[in-house]
């Protein structure tokens, strides 16, 4: 195969590391991807370091020279079609013969497809917190509330995010209104039981998937990764912890109660 230019190439695995990386998947699947494409273009001895906020690559070309790559993560998210997307194309580079050219314009469309809709998102979100709420044990008062909770909630964090604010606030923001309106619905008759209400709604902030690649980093042994992902999940749950304990403690500190 016909060496094609080498930064050329890392650029384009970089990119493909980082959409995966920003989307939600795991270290090891980045540095798979980025290995994978750097070989089918004939790149020799291709090594990858990926954190959750950094990609580091090198490669050796034909001529023995050696090219380093370092791309910066600023944002995280979760769209697991956008990694099965770039999952597949990396895996059709060698079988169909694809260009750089043709796999970085792809790359690109990739990068700036649209998620679902808001009133898709909204509506998602409502759901999740309702039936939460129902398998928590609530009664259907309390689906109610938590479906209204649900819009409410997200509505918020996609303002926020929209602006670019630290997710820690995001979070501990949520677990307040979560609180909040739990408190005020049973307090003025609309529901029935405030934990099950709080519980169900602020499992839309939850960091499951987080926690689960935590796991999966620090067992496939990239242990930098995985204390990274670790610690994410832990301050997350922390600013969920302090919205809605402050909010119930200052409710039962003033009001004294339900």
């Amino acid at each position: 195969m016909i060496i094609l230019n080498t930064n050329a190439i890392m650029q384009v695995a970089a990119t493909a590391g980082k959409i995966i990386l920003e989307n939600g998947g795991e270290t090891y699947r980045v540095e798979e991807t980025i290995i994978r494409i750097c070989n089918a273009y004939g790149l020799l001895n291709c090594e990858s370091f990926v954190t959750p906020t950094g990609i580091m690559i090198s490669a050796v070309d034909s001529s023995g020279d050696i090219s380093s790559l370092v791309k910066r993560i600023t944002k995280r998210t979760v769209n697991l079609e956008k990694i099965s997307m770039v999952n597949d194309l990396s895996r059709n580079i060698k079988a169909k013969n694809l260009t750089v050219s043709f796999v970085d314009e792809e790359l690109n469309r990739i990068c700036k497809l649209d998620r679902y809709s808001t009133r898709v998102t909204l509506l998602g979100g409502a759901l999740v917190a309702g039936f939460f709420t129902l398998l928590f044990g609530g009664s259907f008062r309390d689906f109610l509330v938590s479906f209204a909770t649900g819009i409410i909630i997200k509505v918020f964090s996609t303002l926020l995010s929209s602006i670019e604010i630290n997710e820690f606030f995001i979070n501990a923001l949520g677990g307040a209104i979560a609180s909040v309106l739990a408190l005020l619905s049973v307090n003025f008759g609309l529901a029935d039981n405030v934990d099950k209400i709080v519980i169900g709604s602020i499992m839309l902030l939850v960091p499951g998937l987080a926690i689960t690649n935590a796991i999966r980093d620090t067992i496939a042994g990239d242990l930098v990764a995985g204390l990274s992902r670790g610690a994410e999940a832990f301050l997350i749950a922390v600013a969920i912890a302090v919205g809605s304990g402050t909010t119930l403690t200052l409710w039962f500190s003033y009001f004294g109660g339900i």
